[in-house]
C-alpha cells in the first residue's frame, strides 16, 4: 500500500511538516518519489518512521540518527556498529530511567504529604519528616 505525506504522518500522529523537515535533515533516504516530486511512502517505509519517531523522542540528536540510518542503508558491513549505536542509546535510555524513578520518588512523598495534610488539616502532621533524597 502507498501513502501521502499527510498519511503516513497521521498514522504516527505527527504533521506532514515534521516529516518533511526529516527529509531535508536526511532522515528519510528511503522513500520514494512520485509524479511532481511528492514522497510516496509505502508499507516497509513505516518501519523507518517508527524506529526514527522513537530514537528521536528518547532523545537522540538528527545526526546520530542520520548516522545510524546511513549505516543501516549500507547494509550488513555495518551490523556491529549499529549494535552498538543501540547499545550505547540503551544505556543512555536505563540512566535516564533510574533519574526518573528517582524523580518519581519524589513526587510519590508529595502526593502522599498532601494527603496526609488535607486530612489532618495541617501541615504541622509532617513535622520533623525529611523528604527523599534526590541526588
Amino acid at each position: 500500500m502507498e501513502y501521502t505525506i499527510s498519511q503516513a504522518a497521521e498514522k504516527f500522529g505527527i504533521t506532514a511538516h515534521t516529516l518533511r523537515f526529516y527529509d531535508k535533515e536526511g532522515l528519510l533516504p528511503f522513500v520514494d518519489r512520485g509524479a511532481g516530486g511528492r514522497r510516496i511512502f509505502k508499507d516497509g517505509d513505516l518501519g523507518w518512521l517508527r524506529i526514527i519517531g522513537c530514537l528521536k523522542e528518547t532523545g537522540m540528536p538528527i545526526r546520530e540518527i542520520r548516522d545510524y540510518l546511513d549505516l543501516c542503508m549500507k547494509g550488513d558491513k555495518t551490523l556491529q556498529r549499529r549494535l552498538e549505536i543501540m547499545r550505547g542509546h540503551k544505556a543512555k535510555m536505563q540512566e535516564k530511567l533510574a533519574e526518573i524513578k528517582k524523580y518519581m520518588k519524589v513526587i510519590d512523598f508529595k502526593l502522599d504529604y498532601y494527603v496526609k495534610a488535607i486530612a489532618a488539616g495541617t501541615e504541622a502532621v509532617h513535622r520533623d519528616k525529611p523528604e527523599p533524597e534526590t541526588t
